[in-house]
């Protein structure tokens, strides 16, 4: 088969259905016609993918691909030495396997169902795994790998894609959580179902916004940026501003990872498979704090300042928390010490503070005021097109909020959810 002949985009993860394409123009059973049909489909429409699946599937397969070869192109568009050559081997396989008809396998096998596969137009317009960007880039991709004169054309379209859009999981996936593989390792994973939250969203909050907007600016332009602690009252917007960042600097190369504070052992894997990437990667810590008996920060305060390998430029730390002191502290701690309590107490008050400290930049979320809560309530019932009248919508917040235990944008969020769905707009 044509595709055991690859060398740089020999991806034996992804190319079981790549194989099975490939057999099905040799040799093969109706069955596996069938099997194989229902594996491209559920695979692109799972990827959202519209037009010709076939070719849809072999631009993905290169977009995904994550070889000498294409990280390189994702570092700079120009390549020299043996690789392109080796590259351009692999795209006279590509143009041999996107010239071939995938209709003809309903003549081969006796079918009606790839002939279908041509020109699939999806139910769903927003697709599964991939923004709509990204998903009509590769479909792009596709069309112009077909409409290549030839293999040297085709790798320099492929090339294009490299320096636009990236390569591989980072490339095409703006948000990442680690996962423990059976190994006792770790592996770094795309999250498919992203909160599409923007900073405007976040009513109010305007100067904690534009701090948080001016850092993460000057962090994926290449400028001195800080790592950045955002602290304050429960339900006060904290994880929907990094989710905002996130979304609105993705186009710049800007990527996040999540990691929770059971997995802080695994963070110089995380910075080791990263740091040579051409993204701009925020490792993200939710809800951070740390009780008396819990030791995992001296990871983290490693990582930010204070190890003998110099965090890479292309990696900052944006972590969210309730307290401004992450790690809990103790009346004892700054009182008269008992026999058994440590004798260098002002060490260990050190200590603790040590690690807010080496946060850079630290923002505050605070709880709004009743005229500011108000305000979040009219902002959001008008964005949900409410047709009660701001004197009623009001009264029944102030309500809302008395059961709900106190003022947030939260809160408000959650009085709206509930009217959306009992009164009619």
């Amino acid at each position: 088969m044509k595709c055991d002949n690859l060398i740089l985009y020999r991806d034996d993860e992804n190319r079981s259905l790549l194989k099975e394409i490939c057999s099905l123009f040799k040799d093969g059973k109706k069955e596996d016609a069938f099997r194989t049909a229902n594996r491209l489909l559920t695979l692109s429409d799972d990827l959202g993918f519209e037009g010709n699946l076939w070719h849809d599937h072999l631009a993905w397969y290169i977009a995904n691909n994550e070889n000498s070869f294409s990280t390189a192109c994702e570092m700079r568009k120009d390549v020299s030495g043996t690789l392109p050559e080796i590259a351009l081997h692999d795209m006279e396989i590509f143009r041999e396997l996107i010239s071939k008809d995938i209709a003809v396998l309903d003549e081969k096998y006796g079918t009606d169902c790839f002939s279908m596969l041509k020109d699939y137009r999806p139910c769903d317009e927003n697709g599964k795994t991939f923004n709509r960007r990204i998903r009509d880039s590769i479909c792009d991709l596709a069309v112009k790998l077909a409409d290549a004169a030839d293999a040297k054309e085709m790798l320099s379209r492929v090339c294009d894609f490299y320096g636009r859009y990236g390569v591989g999981k980072f490339g095409l996936n703006k948000a990442f959580r680690i996962y423990e593989n059976d190994s006792n390792g770790m592996d770094i994973l795309p999250i498919k179902k992203i909160a599409h939250v923007s900073l405007s969203d976040l009513v109010g909050y305007e100067e904690a916004k534009q701090r948080l907007r001016d850092n993460t600016e000057a962090f994926v332009s290449g400028r001195c940026a800080n790592n950045c602690l955002i602290y304050g009252d429960a339900g006060t917007g904290k994880s929907s501003a990094v989710k905002g960042i996130m979304n609105e600097y993705y186009d710049k190369g800007l990527r996040l990872i999540e990691v929770y504070r059971h997995q802080f052992k695994y963070l110089n894997d995380v910075v080791a498979a990263i740091k040579d990437r051409n993204y701009r990667f925020i490792i993200y810590m939710d809800d951070l704090s740390f009780e008396d008996n819990e030791t995992e920060y001296k990871y983290l305060k490693a990582l930010i300042e204070g190890g003998l390998e110099r965090k890479p430029d292309n990696i900052l730390i944006y972590a969210t928390s309730n307290r401004r002191h992450l790690i809990h502290e103790n009346f004892a701690d700054k009182l008269d010490r008992r026999e058994t309590d440590d004798i260098h107490e002002s060490d260990t008050v050190e200590e603790k503070l040590s690690l807010y400290n080496r946060f850079g930049v630290t923002i505050y979320f605070g709880r709004p005021s009743p005229m500011q809560f108000k305000e979040i309530v009219l902002a959001l019932a008008k964005r949900a097109e409410l047709k009660m009248s701001d004197e009623e919508l009001l009264y029944e917040a102030n309500k809302w909020e008395l059961r709900a235990g106190g003022l947030s944008g939260r809160t408000a969020r959650q009085f709206i959810d509930y009217i959306s769905g009992t009164v009619e707009k």
